[in-house]
């Protein structure tokens, strides 16, 4: 009986090495992986570069970034100032067309409204006649006419131009 007890002793002993050798194994494999990983990332890195070290190859890319990073915030303040400057330009044009006079075939006079991007700008008005034809000219500021009231077809050509029709 207690020849068996070794037995079972060396018999649990073994499979507990066994045990431990296969984990251990493990382990290395997965550490080989990850190795072999770290090389090949690294050689994709240093693919172009040669003669120089993984510091190096970091080094130049975040210097590279640097620079990139500088030429976006320019790009973007200088946006901002076209921006900023666009809303001064005339952007939108509204058009409408009329016949003011029962006298004359179709629709021959418009107005057409010249904006901003805040609202200012100018109201051009044609009246056709038999007799001639008549121009006239009134500023906008803010969508309204400055100091002069604005016919319905000069409203209207404003609201087409602000795109609220």
């Amino acid at each position: 009986m207690n020849h068996t007890i070794h037995i079972l002793m060396a018999f649990d002993q073994s499979s507990l090495v066994i045990g431990i050798l296969i984990a251990e194994s493990v382990w290395v494999g997965i550490l080989t992986v990850l190795v072999l990983r770290m090389i090949g990332h690294y050689n994709r890195l240093t693919k172009e570069v040669s003669g120089t070290g993984l510091k190096a190859v970091l080094d130049q890319i975040l210097d590279t970034q640097m620079g990139l990073k500088k030429q976006s915030n320019a790009l973007t303040l200088e946006l901002e100032k076209i921006a900023v400057d666009g809303q001064s330009h005339i952007a939108r044009i509204g058009i409408v067309r009329f016949n003011p006079f029962a006298d004359t075939g179709g629709s021959q006079s418009f107005t057409m409204s010249l904006l901003d991007g805040h609202d200012n700008g100018i109201v051009i008005t044609s009246l056709y006649a038999r007799a001639g034809n008549r121009w006239y000219v009134k500023e906008i500021q803010k969508g309204a006419g400055k100091d002069v009231e604005l016919s319905r077809e000069e409203q209207t050509a404003i609201k087409k131009a602000k795109h609220l029709d």
